[in-house]
């Protein structure tokens, strides 16, 4: 053994081991893609702070030895109470974009959610033996967003999640510092060829392509147009959370895009125990915004979601190593999730559930 400093293990030991890695790979103007937010910023950290902010409370004596992740997610098995988030340009980090994490989740055990504005076509993003989710944007095109939602039929997918929260995109103040446009290897090509978007920012294709009048009405036209179980993603206030439950709504997902739309709002995790009291048991709740380890996961069952969406680590792994980092990450977040499920007393995903929550000094009690 040499002297100075250690040399980085040879696997991440937590998924910001990740982002370390995927920064020194990829050209500044990607990683400000991936790491940020919109406006200050202030929502982004919040997210985090948040999850610091929650503390669980173990049971003791429970006799649990090992604990069992396995559950279900809008009806899909799930190895851990995890899917992976729909997110837009998987080119822009690893030229195996979407359909190698499509494989490393269906590996993994978990569903994978194809995005709207995936760089690859649909139809390569159903692996053999893994569960699909698909995410839609409210398009101008209404006939593109028809034959989207027939796609997502035609290959199997198990729920349409419909993002209402981005009526327009939010103002990225690092993108536009760094003029980032969207390159033509990672344009979405699911959408019409004139609507590809390469050339363009984010926002100004974003503007383009999204129909900023996406109303309740709308929500009645998509669940009656169907079959699949639907979730609104993007609901942050409980009279939001039951007028959609009212209108058929099978789920949803709390959430604020990753601190990336309305800079100011509040905290998923301090959003969803008042949505978890408004909704009851009438549809299911996943969260994102934030999650980046075993125990965020668990702090989101006890605090009454069914699981959560996980996000930028994904393409953190993704950008360090591919296909195999991104199996990687998601066995790495089951050896936390079991771990902390096991130190906690909770044997399974329901007790994990039933774990109480204490909240640190100065958290708005009446939001968490």
């Amino acid at each position: 053994m040499t002297g100075g400093r250690a040399a980085p293990a040879a696997d991440p030991l937590t998924l910001d081991d990740l982002e370390d890695r995927a920064r020194a790979v990829l050209a500044s103007e990607v990683y400000d893609f991936v790491a940020g937010g919109s406006g200050h910023e202030s929502t982004l950290g919040a997210n985090r702070a948040a999850f610091d902010r929650c503390h669980l409370v173990p049971r003791v004596l429970s006799g649990t030895a090992a604990a069992d992740t396995a559950t279900t997610l809008l009806g899909a098995p799930a190895s851990m109470p995890v899917a992976v988030a729909p997110m837009a340009f998987h080119s822009l980090v690893h030229p195996d974009g979407e359909p190698a994490v499509a494989r490393a989740a269906a590996a993994a055990g978990v569903p994978f959610t194809a995005a709207t504005l995936a760089a690859r076509p649909l139809d390569e993003l159903a692996p053999d033996g893994g569960a699909l989710f698909f995410q839609l944007y409210w398009l101008r095109d209404r006939a593109r967003t028809e034959w989207l939602i027939d796609e997502a039929e035609r290959l199997g997918a198990r729920a349409l999640l419909l993002t209402v929260d981005v009526p327009f995109m939010g103002r990225r103040l690092r993108d536009l510092r760094n003029g980032f446009a969207v390159p033509a290897h990672a344009a979405p090509v699911n959408l019409a060829a004139a609507q590809h978007g390469a050339g363009q920012s984010v926002g100004g294709h974003a503007a383009a392509v999204i129909d900023p009048t996406l109303s309740w009405s709308d929500l009645e036209w998509v669940r009656r147009r169907t079959r699949l179980p639907l979730v609104l993603k993007g609901v942050l206030d409980p009279a939001d959370a039951r007028r959609a439950v009212d209108l058929g709504a099978d789920g949803l997902v709390v959430s604020n895009h990753g601190g990336r739309q309305l800079d100011g709002a509040v905290p998923s995790l301090l959003a969803l125990p008042a949505i978890r009291d408004e909704v009851g048991d009438a549809c299911e709740l996943l969260l994102d915004s934030g999650v980046r380890g075993g125990t965020d996961v668990l702090r989101a069952l006890a605090l009454g979601a069914s699981g959560v969406l996980l996000g930028r680590p994904v393409l953190w792994a993704l950008a360090s190593g591919g296909e195999p980092a991104v199996t990687g990450a998601l066995e790495l977040l089951r050896t936390e999730l079991r771990a902390a499920m096991a130190l906690a007393g909770a044997p399974d995903v329901a007790a994990a559930g039933r774990l109480g929550v204490r909240w640190a000094p100065g958290t708005n009690e009446r939001e968490a």
